[in-house]
C-alpha cells in the first residue's frame, strides 16, 4: 500500500441489517489490502444475530455507546459502555444488545466479511421494499459464503 485510505461518513456504505438496524462499512478489504475489516452498528434493543463462529477471522467488539450480554461458548459476561471484547476464529460466540441503542465498532481480521453483510444486507442507498427483511435462509447463505457457521438462534 503507497498511500493511505481515507473514507468520509458519505462515502461509507451503510446497510440495513438484523431487525432495522444499521451496519456501516468503515474500511473493506479492498480498501486495507485484505487485512482488516472495520465496520459500526447502530441498533436497537434486543438486537442479537444468530449464535455462530468464524472460521476465517477474528473479531474484535468495542461497544461505544449502551449495554450488551456478550457469550463467548457458554460463558456469558455483561458489555458495558467502552467495553471490548477479543474473540478468535473457531470460538462460538453471540450478543444481546440491553439498552434502548448500541453504537458497536467491529474490527476482524483479515477482511473480507463485509461481503456478508452486502450479501444479505440491503444497501440504504436503495429504496426499502415493502416488508423488507433479512429471512434466516439468506443469512445463513450469506455466513456460510463467508466462513460462517451458525450454531444456534440468538440468545
Amino acid at each position: 500500500m503507497t498511500m493511505a485510505y481515507l473514507a468520509q461518513p458519505e462515502q461509507q456504505q451503510k446497510l440495513e441489517w438484523l431487525d432495522g438496524g444499521t451496519f456501516s462499512v468503515l474500511l473493506d478489504k479492498e480498501a486495507t489490502e485484505g487485512k482488516l475489516t472495520v465496520g459500526r452498528f447502530d441498533v436497537a434493543r434486543g438486537e442479537a444475530p444468530p449464535f455462530h463462529l468464524h472460521t476465517r477471522e477474528d473479531e474484535v467488539f468495542m461497544l461505544i455507546k449502551g449495554t450488551a450480554l456478550v457469550w463467548s461458548g457458554e460463558d456469558e459476561h455483561e458489555l458495558s459502555e467502552g467495553g471490548i471484547v477479543y474473540l478468535p476464529r473457531n470460538i462460538p460466540h453471540g450478543y444481546r444488545i440491553t439498552s434502548a441503542r448500541a453504537d458497536l465498532l467491529m474490527i476482524t481480521t483479515p477482511g473480507g466479511i463485509e461481503g456478508m453483510f452486502r450479501h444479505a444486507g440491503r444497501d440504504l442507498s436503495t429504496p426499502r421494499p415493502d416488508g423488507f427483511e433479512i429471512p434466516k435462509s439468506l443469512l445463513a447463505e450469506a455466513s456460510e459464503l463467508y466462513g460462517g457457521v451458525i450454531l444456534g438462534p440468538p440468545r
